[in-house]
């Protein structure tokens, strides 16, 4: 299967190069062409717009940073929807909105091809590995097409049902995350107030009940002091936001999550939308003039986790569903 891939940044990047590194016939795209370089130099091929690389490829792969920069790149004058049709798949990796997700989908049908939504979860550091999860919304047989690309991008692919379905998903896991990181960033300033070793106190989380993958990743990078997760305030707000408007388009209350999403706002007007996310700390340790910051932890992650091929995760079902 020939490959196109648009979208060359932080998490698009790492995919593009995994797929690369496994021999994938692969034609790239990005605003900056600069972006692209590194895969023109190991091989990979250029495509002048969306709408010529339809014509290069099998499978035309989008992750980009906003659903406004995704119905662009789909809907423009030299867009992916001028040219797609049948024995096509457009597959969207990029974080989005269900019912913008939903309604591109549709055009995407209209024209003869197949779509599906990829969406992934575990960080940038397991996306260059191929270790991160897929979420896999869209018809069956358009996810059992995709099912051997997907294996080399991630490790755990989980099918999620309709078009739509993945991209709740992920956003629902971006704010659990994002409530892991503030309750993180919480416990971390008031154990350094106390007086206790930080080393000490992050193996007293990772081999807890308090653990979490946010704590075994985003807290090694607060407490080396470089906040690196490459992974913005802004991405944040709009992660949250997003899972906000599902819960009040389905008139569920909610506690946690508007203080989150006023909390995140606050934080892109204080410390600037490109603030990489785990500074949430600076709300806490500002004030307190603490230094959060323990010796011995990396400046960015590396996952440690082997590289291996991945395979579809299936849901436990009861015996009589």
């Amino acid at each position: 299967m020939k490959i196109g891939f648009i979208g060359l940044g932080n998490v698009g990047g790492k995919l593009a190069g995994n797929l690369l590194a496994n021999g994938t016939d692969l034609t790239v795209r990005d605003l900056d062409r600069a972006n692209a370089q590194p895969f023109l130099d190991q091989g990979a091929a250029w495509a002048d717009s969306p709408a010529d690389m339809v014509g290069l490829v099998d499978l035309v792969i989008t992750c980009l940073p906003s659903p406004a920069a995704s119905a662009a790149v789909m809907e423009g004058a030299d867009g992916l929807l001028t040219a797609l049709g049948p024995d096509k798949i457009w597959a969207e990796m990029s974080t989005t909105d269900a019912g913008e997700m939903t309604r591109l989908a549709d055009l995407v049908t209209a024209t003869g091809a197949q779509d599906i939504e990829c969406h992934v979860s575990g960080g940038c550091h397991r996306a260059a590995t191929g270790n991160i999860s897929i979420f896999a919304g869209g018809d069956r047989a358009t996810f059992e097409a995709m099912l051997p690309v997907l294996t080399i991008l991630g490790r755990r692919v989980l099918h999620t049902g309709p078009i739509g379905s993945a991209s709740k998903l992920k956003v629902m896991t971006n704010y659990l995350a994002t409530t892991h990181l503030v309750a993180l960033s919480e416990a971390l300033t008031t154990m350094a107030a106390t007086g206790l070793d930080l080393a000490t106190t992050y193996e007293a989380i990772r081999i807890s009940s308090g653990n979490s993958f946010v704590h075994e990743t985003e807290s090694q990078v607060i407490l080396n002091g470089s906040r690196d997760i490459s992974f913005t305030m802004d991405l944040v707000l709009k992660d949250i936001g997003l899972f906000q408007s599902i819960a009040e388009d389905h008139g569920v209350p909610l506690d946690l999550s508007p203080m989150l999403v006023s909390l995140f706002e606050q934080a892109n007007a204080a410390y600037g939308p490109r603030e990489f996310s785990p500074n949430i700390i600076r709300r806490y340790d500002e004030p307190t003039g603490l230094d959060i910051r323990a010796p011995g932890f990396p400046a960015e992650l590396v996952d440690e986790e082997p590289p291996s091929r991945g395979a579809e995760v299936v849901p436990r079902r009861s015996s009589s569903a």
